[in-house]
Formats: C-alpha cells, structure tokens, sequence
C-alpha cells in the first residue's frame, strides 16, 4: 500500500488554476523528485500536501486513511493541521527562530506538543531531558551535535539548513518535504544539505522534493514527476524521465535547466 495517494488535486488563486489535476503515489521509504521551471506549481503542490493552501479539488490518502477531501466539508474545516502529524517540511529561507540555539530549534515544537499530555505534566524535568537527547541525536545526524548551543546568527546558511532538516525529523513524520533545499545557499555550501539528503535516502526515509539540481534528483530519488504549467507532463522512475524523457515539453525543459 502507498504510503502516499494523490488523486486529482487542483489549486486556484482567484481564476488562476496553479496546479491542475495532478495524481501520484509514493510508496513507504521511496523519494519523488519534483522538477519543472520556476512558477510551474512546484511549491504550491508541496504546500497543498503540507495544508499550508487548501486544494480546490482532489483528494490526499495517508497509509490508506482519507486525509482530505475537497468534495467534503468536514475534511476541509476539520484537518487544516494534517502537516502536524504526517508532513515534515523543510523551507527555502531556513526559518529558524533567531533567539533560539540549534538545539532549541530543533526540540521547540516538539516540547511544545509534549507539554498536552499526563506524562510531561507528571514528570517535566524527565520529559525535557529525554527530548534534549532525541534531539541531540538528531542533530549528530546532520553532523552538528558540536553546534547544538549555537544560534542561527553564529551558523553557515548550510549548517542553518541543516537544523531546519533536523527540526523536520524530529516530529518523526510521515514524509519528508523539500522544497528546494538549496536555492537561498552558495555553490559551495549547497553539497553539505544535499549529503544530508542522500544520506536520508539511504536510510529510506519517505521524501517528496522540490530541487532544480537534476544531477542529484536522477541520483537520490526513485521517481520523478515533471510539472509546467501546473498539469504533470511526465512521471516516472527518476532515471527514465531525468535521462530519457519521453515528452518533448520535459526534453525542452531539461536541456535549459540540466546541471549534469
């Protein structure tokens, strides 16, 4: 069973349809590049998934659960927060909190969550201490357990990013969500996160990512879709449609915007 189902979905600003119609799947531990020009309806499809803009149309299925539905109003008025529970996503710009530390910024949402049940207002001191040491296991991950106490002014804009995902995985979502992980970084910063990345795909993390770097989308995601002008022009195994595409509008675009 897919871990993810997207049947159909649209999104429209006023009388402008920005994406139209689109379906896919991702199964449990795969990673689904989405590729296409800038304005294409890359980022407003990862926000339909994450609930941050609500779907004209369509459905979206989690682990077989009905997650949202535009032809019923209880799934509009009634799931507006299923990113919290199932979407983890990882911004352009970072987004960090300037007045907290890495390690703050990791475990804040997560404390945050915590304080709603018995077992924190039973026992704090012992739940602050547990999600400290999740969360610096987290950051060891990223490869900044030596950072934790830092704050986001004293980081590289590659070591900020790399909180960001930290903070993302420590609400253990569903699926993981770029979008565009590396476009605010420098050339020579952008391999940091995008290590970071592969080494999740390794480890079969679910991930849906936006990126425009085309060598490292036919190297870590199983699949690919294409999108321009806001209807899927091709998807498929990443390798297929990155390297041999089948539509000419995807060659158009691969041959402006490939880097390898």
């Amino acid at each position: 069973m897919s871990v993810l189902e997207v049947a159909n979905l649209s999104k429209r600003f006023d009388s402008l349809e920005v994406i139209r119609g689109v379906s896919f799947s991702l199964d449990k531990g795969e990673s689904l590049a989405i590729i296409g020009s800038s304005g294409s309806g890359k980022t407003t499809l990862l926000r339909c998934l994450n609930g941050l803009e609500m779907p004209n149309a369509g459905t979206i299925s989690i682990n077989g659960e009905r997650l949202f539905d535009a032809a019923d109003a209880r799934s509009v008025n009634m799931k507006r927060r299923w990113d919290s529970r199932h979407f983890g996503l990882v911004f352009q710009s970072f987004n960090l909190f300037p007045q907290y530390t890495a390690l703050e910024n990791v475990t804040l949402a997560v404390e945050l969550n915590a304080r709603r049940s018995p077992e924190y207002r039973g026992n704090r001191r012992e739940a602050i201490s547990s999600i400290r040491r999740d969360g610096l296991a987290i950051l060891d991950s990223v490869g900044l357990s030596a950072k934790a106490d830092a704050y986001p002014h004293q980081l590289s804009g590659g070591q900020q990013q790399r909180v960001a995902i930290a903070r993302a995985l420590a609400r253990d979502p569903d699926i993981l969500c770029f979008d565009e992980p590396t476009s605010a970084l420098d050339p020579e910063l952008t391999g940091e996160v995008l290590n970071v990345i592969r080494g999740l795909a390794s480890r079969n993390t679910t991930m849906v990512i936006v990126t425009h770097e085309m060598r490292f989308a036919r190297q870590v995601a199983d699949n690919a879709l294409f999108i321009d002008n806001g209807v899927v022009i091709e998807y498929g195994a990443a390798e297929e449609v990155i390297s041999h595409p089948r539509e000419e509008r995807t060659r158009q675009f691969l041959e402006r915007y490939s880097n390898g």
